[in-house]
């Protein structure tokens, strides 16, 4: 009997305790102002600790996407809760202006009535006394009338404190204004910013979907091969790479053009350009000269990385023709977060131009080599320089 009224409780608790259920956008509509912005202010935090905890962890397709989901979520709840905070601020310049345009009516004409009552009062009191003895009914009648002057006198300046009271909060209430409305203005670009982030990380979902046709097998695919990569170039700066002598070579020559399309360890036409100095790689983005290129740099992943600059000493030309659209860059970028090269840097930069012939960047000697990866053969050509400086270019083809 008491196993029966056991279970029975059991069943009792489970139907009572429900789980924790996960904040989502829409729990945030059709409240009040105030729980509103609360409400989206704890959806953000929870969905940021999320990505926080997800972040390299995308060992999979489902949790790549999951990730990529993270991303617009957080997106969309920062847009709603900062068209949110300028619907508000919107509404408190509304009736800021409301009231500064009550108050400049209203101090206009008190400020006539009061010049024009204070100038009557003190002519008044310029008559001479015994003037006004006369004009009046007697000794009596003057003080009284005195007296009544004295008091309008006093009223006035009293009347006229408070008006210069009105006036400093009217200047106070149009500081305040102009502030709000600089903040809206400052909100604006940053909604502005957030929508164009939410497009590029709703492109990058889609983008993952098309390229492994939202497959498990190819996704485990494309993360190999760009492991095979990032293996495939410590071992050509190591040395292991399949090298032919090819001869002097002379800065701006062709040495060779970018593979089109997709070719071993890479999933579409880029020109990866690595530098290494004593065969250790460095950044690219320090030899060579400053030039206007586009940025192209979200791919995929949900983590765009910022533009950066071309500045050093060398001031190298650019492997490439034409205005160079650059696809990633040097170090942890957003491609390397995902844990795509097994925790480590990208080491190159990859970038295209409508135009795939390659030059070299400096004088030096050719070479033309290749090495196994991802199954496949990885072509590239190398010049090397007198400063123990060496540059490769990688997905290339020797002509």
């Amino acid at each position: 009997m008491w196993k029966l009224i056991v279970l029975i409780l059991i069943s009792l608790l489970l139907g009572l305790i429900q789980p924790v259920r996960a904040l989502e956008l829409e729990d945030c509509a059709n409240k009040s102002e105030v729980d509103k912005a609360r409400c989206l202010t704890d959806l953000t935090i929870e969905l940021e600790a999320k990505i926080k905890e997800a972040r390299g962890q995308q060992k999979t397709l489902a949790s790549t996407i999951a990730y990529l989901d993270y991303t617009i979520n957080l997106a969309r709840a920062s847009i709603e809760k900062t068209e949110h905070e300028l619907k508000i601020l919107e509404e408190e310049i509304a009736t800021l202006a409301v009231k500064i345009s009550r108050l400049d009516t209203n101090l206009d004409t008190i400020s006539k009535l009061l010049v024009s009552r204070i100038g009557a009062s003190y002519k008044r009191s310029l008559f001479k006394p015994i003037y006004m003895v006369f004009a009046t009914g007697g000794l009596s009648d003057f003080f009284e009338r005195n007296k009544y002057l004295q008091s309008v006198q006093q009223n006035d300046r009293v009347v006229l404190l408070e008006l210069q009271n009105s006036k400093d909060l009217h200047e106070e209430q149009k500081k305040a204004k102009e502030a709000k409305q600089t903040e809206a203005e400052t909100l604006r670009q940053k909604l502005a910013a957030q929508k164009t982030a939410l497009g590029g990380q709703r492109t990058s979902k889609q983008e993952l979907l098309d390229l492994t046709k939202n497959n498990e097998a190819k996704y485990q695919g494309l993360m190999a091969a760009a492991r095979a990569e990032i293996a495939a170039i410590q071992s050509i700066l190591a040395g292991y790479g399949q090298e032919v002598k090819v001869g002097g070579i002379n800065e701006g020559e062709r040495i060779a053009t970018i593979i089109s399309g997709s070719s071993a360890c890479s999933t579409g036409t880029h020109l990866h350009f690595e530098v290494g100095n004593n065969k250790t790689n460095v950044n690219p983005a320090n030899y060579l000269k400053s030039q206007e290129v586009n940025w192209d740099l979200c791919g995929w992943w949900p983590d765009c990385d910022q533009p950066f600059s071309f500045s050093g000493p060398w001031n190298w030309p650019w492997p490439i023709n034409g205005k160079p659209r650059m696809t990633q860059g040097y170090g942890m970028t957003g491609y390397a977060k995902t844990g795509a090269y097994n925790g480590n840097p990208h080491t190159g930069l990859d970038m295209v131009s409508d135009d795939l012939v390659v030059k070299a960047v400096k004088n030096g000697t050719l070479y033309r080599g290749s090495i196994g990866c991802g199954g496949g053969t990885l072509r590239y050509v190398k010049v090397e320089q007198d400063n123990n400086i060496d540059t490769y270019y990688l997905h290339v083809n020797y002509y």
